[in-house]
């Protein structure tokens, strides 16, 4: 079964084309033809073996019947020598039917696959090579700018699990909010929770504080969802906070020295059954021992 990590960056494509040629400027630094129309081609090219080639997604640039350009996305997420084989029938393939120019993009996860992936494919005809266009997904631009995020969701989706620790964390994150803000809730959904599973320990309590500040009216269904979670989360820490301190005080009363060390772990203890358990023995206990063990 194919994995999230293969599926989420060809179904950000599904859902918004112009993201393939936003990536493909990205990488090639070749700017695609001016268009009035985009959308998803058919990304099935049939010999008649009868063989199946099935590409990961297909955008046409233009009118339909008379196309500019033609991008086959491809997200590779190892090397596959196959794939040298089969990627020059993509592009010949969608060449003949459509007539036009065609180019490939392949999104990978990591250098070592995208320098596999950047290797020229040698087609045996002098001259003829074909050099696909490479994005390493952990080398992504950031997508800093707010309202690029809400014109380009997908691409601020696709960008922020890449650069979520680096210097502009803040920013990146608030871009990925807001690009949530203006994607349905099923989408919004999906893709948050693919984006917080490749998320820091740090990033992740970065993204909770920016959703819980108060400075930004957040109105989506995801928004309002994860802000009554955060509000839930810190209650939950509030009373934590407030049976470390009775544990403290219970071994004030009764005479327990307690260690600048050992008072650290109390306080910093985020487990409500374990805080619960030292409670009960801090009540009748003689030595820190008696607490702990």
């Amino acid at each position: 079964m194919p994995s999230a990590d293969h599926e989420l960056p060809i179904a950000l494509l599904n859902d918004q084309p112009a993201l393939a040629p936003e990536l493909l400027q990205a990488v090639s630094g070749i700017k695609p033809p001016e268009y009035e129309h985009i959308g998803l081609g058919s990304d099935t090219f049939t010999d008649t073996g009868p063989t199946e080639y099935r590409a990961d997604t297909v955008v046409i640039l233009g009118e339909p019947k008379r196309p500019d350009l033609a991008i086959v996305v491809e997200n590779q997420l190892r090397p596959d020598p196959r794939k040298r084989f089969v990627w020059p029938v993509y592009l010949s393939t969608l060449r003949a039917r459509r007539e036009c120019p065609v180019t490939l993009l392949v999104l990978c996860p990591d250098r070592a696959t995208s320098a596999w992936c950047r290797a020229p494919i040698e087609t045996g005809h002098e001259g003829w090579a074909l050099r696909p266009w490479v994005l390493n997904l952990a080398e992504a631009p950031a997508v800093t700018d707010v309202e690029k995020a809400r014109a380009l969701p997908e691409l601020a989706i696709l960008s922020t699990p890449a650069n979520a620790d680096g210097p502009h964390r803040k920013a990146v994150l608030t871009a990925f909010a807001e690009a949530l803000e203006v994607t349905d809730r099923d989408r919004g959904g999906k893709y948050h929770d693919y984006v917080r599973s490749k998320l820091s320990v740090a990033a992740r309590h970065c993204l909770e504080e920016i959703m819980q500040a108060e400075v930004y009216e957040w109105q989506s269904d995801f928004a309002l969802r994860y802000i009554a979670e955060g509000e839930a989360k810190g209650e939950a820490r509030g009373e934590i906070k407030g049976e470390a301190k009775a544990i403290l005080r219970c071994l004030e009363v009764r005479g327990v020295a307690v260690d600048e060390e050992s008072r650290q772990r109390i306080i910093n203890c985020t487990d409500s059954e374990q805080i619960d358990a030292w409670l009960t023995r801090a009540v009748v206990a003689h030595t820190l021992d008696e607490v702990f063990d």
